[in-house]
């Protein structure tokens, strides 16, 4: 907070009265495609006008180089500015999105589609006398960076992110994970202030942004740092190129599209990116995520096996290992606990995992932590090159018991947070009583068991397995498309023979 700028609790206070502004004719499901760009495209304007008085003090009298490009970070044309839209009273929808087009095409290199898609002319999506409310809320903000910095900012854009995903429910799972797993998440993983962090299911940011927060935690400088991430969703991928620019966060890539079947991420000879630091809260069990594609896929990704059709998880993990740095990479994905036990050709998927000896770790997490399921879910750790006590094992982690009951999510406090990542760091073989049980398992153990790796099977007292109506569904629907494939199969070699 600057010179008699608002506190952290006073911005979001008033950022959260603007959203509610629109409660009505607006469901509150879709407050963020709203807010958010109005939000930026305000700060914008008003670190415009900061940048503009500090250019006339440098060049008195001088109003041509006051102008020049270079002494703004972002330009805003000719009647963009935010009191041009002020003056607005007709049509004001229209009128906004003009203005946001404009800035998007003065700002090619960096904020070509930033507003998203929304659609500020229609009337039935938004009332006119709902924007001018909203307008008039943001219009008495002084976003000036030197009014709130970019800390405070960014800790109002993730206050608001959580309360749009309180809003939202299970809807919120497309573009939120809950804090406390990506601190954790990222925590474990450890980046470098020299490092590459991708996420290849990016959604509004979070992962990415913590990761510079755990660097800048640790001493690390963030100038040498470069982050990557993919999103499917045009607003949500907007979302976290806003997100990151609020967070004062310039060195970043976030590109739209499926990464399962067109991964942006190339390099010159059309080779999949190699990250050192690959990190993700993936959609989970996925049905249409593009299994047709994979079949001749020119990146050999599903090198340990095709997924099945209907169920993209290993999908996701098989993507991301084929992105990790061959000599450093690491790689955190966050799992339903389907993944650690469902057979057929899952199972041949895990054990080819497990023989490579890349799994790290299998960490299971609290029930009830997040918006889109109820289940459980447990992360994923793969390293490219294991610590020599580890090569031949995977780690199992139940942190299951560390949380606290909420009224609609259970939550992390920090101490459960550390707790975990302690436990993992040590791999202490306690497999007692502690409210976290850890055991390092030799690859031949999980073999006796049939390459399962239900935490269950290896600590006593974890969660046992829990399984939902839509994986108990994605199982079947996986074993019918087997049965029939098997069936077919047998057809042409039945014609082949003579025999049909």
């Amino acid at each position: 907070m600057g010179p008699q700028g608002l506190s952290q609790q006073e911005l979001e206070s008033r950022l959260w009265a603007a959203a509610n502004s629109l409660r009505g004719p607006v469901d509150p499901s879709d407050f963020k495609a709203f807010i958010f760009p109005l939000l930026f495209y305000k700060r914008i304007c008003d670190t415009w006008d900061e940048e503009h008085a500090a250019a006339l003090a440098l060049y008195p009298g001088a109003d041509q180089l006051a102008a020049l490009a270079e002494n703004y970070r972002f330009q805003v044309p000719d009647g963009c500015h935010w009191s041009d839209l002020q003056r607005a009273h007709e049509n004001v929808g229209v009128a906004l999105q003009n203005i946001l087009d404009h800035i998007q095409e003065a700002n090619p290199d960096t904020l070509a589609g930033i507003f998203g898609d929304v659609p500020w002319g229609n009337k039935e999506k938004l009332p006119e006398h709902s924007l001018l409310n909203l307008i008039d809320a943001f219009h008495t903000l002084d976003l000036s960076p030197s009014k709130v910095g970019h800390d405070v900012l960014g800790n109002a854009y993730e206050y608001l992110l959580k309360q749009f995903a309180d809003e939202s429910g299970k809807k919120a799972g497309e573009f939120f994970t809950p804090r406390a797993v990506v601190r954790l998440l990222t925590r474990i993983l450890d980046p470098q202030p020299v490092e590459t962090i991708y996420d290849p299911a990016c959604g509004s940011g979070g992962m990415l942004v913590e990761a510079v927060n755990e660097v800048v935690e640790s001493g690390g400088a963030v100038h040498t740092l470069r982050l990557y991430g993919q999103e499917v969703s045009l607003t949500t991928s907007a979302i976290a190129r806003m997100n990151l620019y609020l967070h004062d966060i310039e060195d970043a890539r976030i590109l739209r599209g499926d990464t399962l079947r067109d991964p942006k991420f190339r390099d010159d000879r059309g080779r999949l990116g190699r990250f050192d630091v690959v990190i993700t809260n993936p959609p989970f069990s996925l049905k249409n995520w593009g299994a047709e594609v994979w079949t001749s896929d020119p990146w050999s990704r599903p090198s340990c096996g095709l997924p099945p059709a209907s169920n993209g998880d290993y999908a996701w993990v098989q993507h991301m290992l084929a992105s990790m740095n061959p000599a450093t990479g690491r790689v955190g994905v966050v799992m339903p606990h389907g993944v650690l036990f469902r057979g057929a050709a899952e199972k041949a998927i895990r054990q080819c995992l497990i023989e490579r000896d890349q799994l790290d770790a299998v960490i299971g997490l609290p029930p009830n932590l997040f918006y889109s399921t109820s289940i459980p879910a447990c992360l994923l750790i793969f390293r490219a090159d294991k610590p020599a006590e580890r090569r031949g094992h995977v780690l199992f982690v139940d942190g299951s018991h560390r949380f606290t009951k909420g009224h609609n999510q259970n939550q992390m406090s920090a101490d459960d947070i550390e707790a975990i990542v302690t436990s993992y760091r040590t791999a202490t073989d306690t497999d007692g009583d502690d409210d976290i049980r850890v055991r390092l398992v030799e690859h031949a153990e999980i073999k006796e068991s049939g390459w399962d790796l239900n935490i269950g099977r290896y600590i006593r007292g974890a969660a046992a397995d829990v399984i939902d109506v839509e994986t108990a569904l994605a199982d079947l629907a996986a074993a019918q498309e087997a049965l029939r494939e098997a069936e077919a199969n047998l057809v042409e070699r039945l014609k082949a023979a003579g025999y049909a």
